[in-house]
């Protein structure tokens, strides 16, 4: 079975990955080249490099829509059995669970970037939209994230009640809403209006500050505080 494999110590100098790795560090390597270090190894006809950069290129080289593969969709391709699916897999994952931590570090909120930063690797991704509050301390610190409802966004769907009857429980002085728009866009709905309005206003009635209401998408996000929709 050996002979039906091109392993990495067959290469020339300047195709080995891990070569590569050692010589010049790992932030000199393509993404097909990590990818490569992963699988270690093609076909008789096609190089690990190769392989991956075809890979890539069934995504348009994205490596967020390769993480959203599935093993089935993975093993489509030639050279890709199951252990390497696993191992693209659990490498795709490990990425999305470091950002996650690492957004979780950023624990004071100083602009909408930063909620973003935090909420993206939450819901950015995901297929159906989640509606979450931030609630927040005096100094603009995150207490607490709470899901508040999930499917969609409406009135109905997300309890003023709870939202505030927690900010209570956790002596939130301020909050900042989020949801995810799975289809992309940035454009608020009149649903989206009416919510943080009606949420806007039970804040004010008991001194807890709506600061901000963001619509986060895959790559991007939409502050209703920056575009004075409040």
């Amino acid at each position: 079975m050996e002979n039906n494999h091109f392993p990495i110590r067959n290469w020339s100098e300047d195709d080995k990955p891990r070569e590569k790795l050692m010589l010049k560090g790992k932030a000199a390597l393509s993404d097909a080249e990590l990818i490569a270090i992963l699988i270690g190894s093609g076909s008789r006809n096609e190089s690990a490099v190769d392989l991956s950069k075809r890979i890539l290129g069934s995504v348009q080289n994205n490596l967020n829509a390769l993480g959203k593969l599935s093993m089935v969709q993975l093993m489509q391709f030639k050279g890709i059995g199951e252990a390497k699916a696993i191992s693209i897999m659990a490498s795709m994952e490990l990425g999305r669970r470091r950002r996650a931590e690492e957004a979780q570090e950023l624990d004071k909120i100083t602009s909408s970037k930063s909620v973003f930063e935090i909420m993206q690797p939450i819901i950015g991704e995901l297929p159906h939209e989640e509606f979450w509050i931030l609630y927040l301390n005096n100094s603009n610190k995150v207490i607490s994230k709470a899901q508040m409802s999930v499917g969609g966004i409406t009135g109905t769907l997300v309890d003023v009640r709870l939202v505030f009857k927690m900010a209570l429980e956790k002596c939130a002085t301020a909050l900042i809403l989020c949801h995810n728009h799975p289809s992309g866009t940035l454009i608020p709905s009149d649903a989206d209006r009416q919510l943080t309005k009606k949420l806007k206003t039970a804040g004010d009635s008991l001194d807890i500050k709506v600061l901000d209401h963001l619509i986060v998408t895959e790559r991007n996000y939409f502050s209703f505080a920056d575009e004075g929709i409040f």
